[in-house]
């Protein structure tokens, strides 16, 4: 059985979030990771971009334009077919 990879974040109120890491996409250059929330029963599922900042690290930044996220979404939905 597949290992599932899980990320801790906090929310606005400063509580713990777990999110099942989903799928790593990529749109042109552009890497994207798809995450999901391990506690909530619904489909819902949250875009970051796979940023890379000064220091050269990885950073996760939410995809917040609806245009971006469509596209995302269209990827990812040929990965499942």
């Amino acid at each position: 059985m597949e290992e599932k990879e899980i990320m801790s974040f906090k929310d606005e109120n400063g509580n713990k979030v777990d999110f099942e890491a989903i799928a790593k996409i990529y749109l042109e250059e552009q890497g994207y990771l798809l995450l999901s929330p391990v506690d909530e029963k619904s489909d819902d599922m949250f875009a970051f971009r796979i940023d890379i900042n000064e220091e050269g690290n990885e950073e996760l930044n939410l995809v917040e334009d609806d245009k971006e996220f469509e596209e995302i979404k269209k990827e990812y939905k040929k990965l499942l077919y």
